[in-house]
């Protein structure tokens, strides 16, 4: 079966947690994204942010952006796949949390992404469609 790293984009660009969220947009325009994981000073992943958040959490309550770290919006636990997950339990998760993208951790390391884009590019439709299906309900 087919594998979290072998579908995953490698190239993952964090934001720092002390970051702040104006540095965030920055990274996200550059990089033409709409999320990043949060990365904490031990490299280990702390969350992720998406531009959503950015607005929500920040803007709209009145925050200014250059004020707000990265890592205030990291919240919980985050959702993950292991890259040696196989893609029946990548799809499963991605379904399960209603997510479009994962990180993809090896031990405690991410080491790469997998969005909804790399799932289709990699499997047959049926599943493809069920998670679209899932994610967008």
């Amino acid at each position: 079966m087919t594998t979290a790293r072998e579908i995953m984009s490698p190239n993952v660009t964090c934001v720092g947690e002390n970051e702040t969220l104006a540095d965030a947009a920055r990274k996200m325009a550059e990089l033409d994204v709409g999320s990043l994981p949060i990365c904490g000073e031990d490299n280990r992943l702390k969350g992720m942010l998406t531009d959503r958040d950015i607005v929500v959490k920040a803007i709209a309550k009145g925050r200014n952006p250059a004020d707000v770290r990265a890592g205030e919006l990291a919240q919980g636990k985050p959702v993950t796949i292991g890259a040696d997950d196989d893609t029946s339990e990548l799809l499963q998760t991605m379904a399960e949390h209603r997510v479009r993208r994962l990180p993809v951790i090896d031990g405690h390391d991410l080491v790469g992404m997998v969005a909804v884009a790399d799932v289709a590019r990699a499997l047959p439709d049926r599943p493809v469609g069920d998670l679209v299906d899932a994610i967008s309900s």
